[in-house]
This record gives C-alpha cells, sequence and structure tokens, in this order.
C-alpha cells in the first residue's frame, strides 16, 4: 500500500506555482526547440528569451528565422514574436531556471556567471560535461547522479549549478546500454552512427558535401561516445562517479537525414546471454525516476519487431522525439548480440533532455 500511494503522489505532484525559466541562445535551432517545449509547459513559465549581442533588444520575430514547422503546436510561436530579446547575462536573463543552448565556448565563459547568481542551469553544451561534480544526467539511467550538485556547491560556493544533459549520439546508447549493464554486466562496446544533418545546426553541413553522400568524420564526436557513457553508467559513491569499466569504440558519420541518429551497436557481455535474454531486458525495463514527469515519454525503450525498423523518417517523431528505438536484436558473431538504435537527436538528444532533466531536479527539490 506504502508503494501504490508514493506512486499516486509522484504521478500528481506539481509545483505550487509555475516556475520562471530562461532560454540562453533562443534564436538557435535547439533554442527554438526550447521556446516550443516551454511555451505550454504545465511547470515552468518562459519569462526571458536571451541571445548574442547582435540581437539583444530585437523583438524575437525579428532576430530568429524559424526553422520548426509552423503547424499545430508550433502556432505558440506567434504568440513570442513580440518578446524582447535580452543579453545573456545574469543581469538580464536570471531566473530560478535557465536552458543554456550556447555553444560551448560561450557556455564555459557565461553558464558559471549564472550558477553563480543563484540560477541552476540546464546545459546542452559539452563544456562542464566531464567535470567530476556535474551532473550528467539521463532521467532514466542515472537519476541519482543529481546528488553531486551537492558536491559541487561545496566546492564553488554557488547556491545555484550547472547539471549537463550529454552528447546527443551518446544519449541514444546509453539510454539502451542501461538496462543491459544492470541486467548482465557490459564489457565491451562497438557503435557506428549514421548522424542526421540537424545535428551540425544551421546551417550546417554545406549541401554539395551532405547530398548523396557520408561524411566518415565528425569532430569530437568519436571521443565523446566513448566517455561519457562510462561516467552515465558509473556508480555513484562516496559523493563522486566509479567510471563504468567497459570500453566503447565509435565510429560517427554524417548522413543525408534531417533529424534522427541511427547506431548500430554490438555488444559483448556478461555471461554471453542469449538475444532473447537480451531483448526481454531491454523489453521489460521501467524506470521509476520520471514517473509523472511532463516530458516524459510513455515508453523510454520502444522494441521493433519489424525486421526493417526502426526508421528515422518513421519513427523519430513519436513521443515528441523523447522515446529511443530498437530494433534487429540478433546475435553477433563477434561480440554477442547485435542491435539498431535510433533516437532524436535535438529532442531526446537536446531540448527535450534539459526539460526533463528540469523537471525531475524540481522534484526531487534540488531548486535553491
Amino acid at each position: 500500500m506504502n508503494r501504490e500511494r508514493n506512486e499516486r503522489e509522484v504521478e500528481g505532484w506539481r509545483p505550487a506555482t509555475k516556475i520562471p525559466v530562461s532560454v540562453l541562445g533562443a534564436t538557435g535551432t535547439v533554442g527554438q526547440r526550447f521556446v516550443r517545449r516551454l511555451a505550454d509547459h504545465p511547470w515552468f513559465e518562459l519569462r526571458h528569451l536571451a541571445a548574442s549581442e547582435k540581437s539583444t533588444g530585437k523583438r524575437f520575430s525579428e532576430a530568429c528565422s524559424w526553422r520548426l514547422a509552423l503547424h499545430g503546436e508550433d502556432e505558440h510561436y506567434a504568440g513570442r514574436g513580440a518578446q524582447v530579446l535580452v543579453p545573456c547575462t545574469p543581469e538580464a536573463a536570471a531566473a530560478p531556471l535557465v536552458f543554456s543552448a550556447l555553444d560551448s565556448a560561450a557556455a564555459r565563459e557565461l553558464e558559471p556567471r549564472f550558477a553563480e547568481a543563484g540560477c541552476l542551469v540546464f546545459s546542452n553544451a559539452s563544456a562542464y560535461r566531464m567535470e567530476a561534480d556535474v551532473p550528467l544526467l539521463i532521467p532514466e539511467v542515472n537519476a541519482e547522479h543529481l546528488a553531486l550538485l551537492e558536491a559541487q556547491r561545496r566546492r564553488t560556493g554557488w547556491s545555484g549549478g550547472i547539471v549537463c544533459n550529454p552528447n546527443c549520439t551518446a544519449t541514444i546508447l546509453s539510454v539502451a546500454l542501461a538496462p543491459l549493464e544492470r541486467a548482465f554486466g557490459i564489457e565491451q562496446v562497438l557503435v557506428t552512427s549514421m548522424q542526421a544533418l540537424s545535428g551540425a545546426g544551421h546551417p550546417g553541413v554545406p549541401s554539395l558535401d551532405a547530398t548523396g553522400n557520408v561524411v566518415p568524420f565528425i569532430r569530437e564526436e568519436e571521443d565523446k561516445m566513448a566517455t561519457e557513457p562510462q561516467k552515465m553508467l558509473g556508480a555513484l559513491r562516496g559523493g563522486a562517479i566509479e567510471l563504468a569499466p567497459f570500453l566503447v569504440s565509435a565510429l560517427c558519420h554524417r548522413v543525408p537525414v534531417v533529424d534522427g541518429h541511427t547506431e548500430a551497436v554490438s555488444v559483448k557481455l556478461r555471461g554471453a546471454p542469449s538475444p532473447e535474454a537480451v531483448r526481454k531486458a531491454l523489453a521489460t525495463w521501467r524506470p521509476a525516476a520520471t514517473h509523472g514527469l511532463p516530458s516524459a515519454p510513455r515508453a523510454t525503450l520502444r522494441i521493433h519487431d519489424a525486421e526493417d525498423r526502426p526508421q528515422a523518417r518513421l519513427d523519430v517523431e513519436s513521443e515528441r522525439g523523447m522515446t529511443v528505438h530498437v530494433g534487429r536484436i540478433r546475435a553477433c558473431a563477434v561480440l554477442g548480440v547485435k542491435f539498431v538504435l535510433l533516437g532524436h537527436n535535438a529532442e531526446r538528444g537536446a531540448a527535450g533532455a534539459s526539460v526533463l532533466n528540469a523537471e525531475l531536479a524540481v522534484r526531487e527539490g534540488h531548486l535553491s
């Protein structure tokens, strides 16, 4: 009965009043996704839209070249058009929650200023991901890592803090690896990514490079794939992360797909479980940490039985881009088992991920 009562309490939990939030880098493609997600959010009130100096003082509609489809839920964009953009400084854009769509160089300079001013910053940038006391968070995978904020605040003296979501490709991989690490233990991973053009931002990859082509290099991507899952799937012990010991070998490619990163994965698991056992572990995984959070998908993982799924064109937008899709689970002659993953790089891997992180942090009492 106590467990049932606690689940009902989580299901209906919400803050007493809407929490003001700011978006840094609001005019970029990830910033626009933040605007879309936050405009009608049940817990958060979009207070400040912040941008670079060249856009400051302009109306959002003047400075922003809107790159998302204007239909259905996107109609609220027109309601934000008149909002005046403010500088990316705590003096102009401070709010209890700050969502950062800044590039890494700007994030390294600006995000600590917001954290020092008492803001809890949810960052898409890579600048602070691998810092020892910065949570690299996927709520379904490592919700307990939010406890690192305590160590971060002790070290820095900040009343706020920084929480990062991972690299988009590492996010998709880690969501699928998490139940396998728990069920069996992982020894080795080989992953080949086929990454969408939107992952490069706008204008991104030149058309003559992207059309009818595969580009076998994305700067720093393979390094992030090799290191970030070890932190995310590591154990929190004594206020620090003990990195997971498995190795990841990654090969990353840019392909002519608009949205959705596909990954071909081979995994060596302890005990050499059968593909059927692996499928069961993935299909029965029910992470509890996101239960009742507004941005959480009904299914974090969706298992596909059709031999030609998942596909970016058919599957990536389901659940507002927050589900990771798994298909073609089968034996691998080299490592033991292999499968295909698909996830939305700009939602599960960027804006949607940060909003979900913020929801968890608020519900768990980490907002100062």
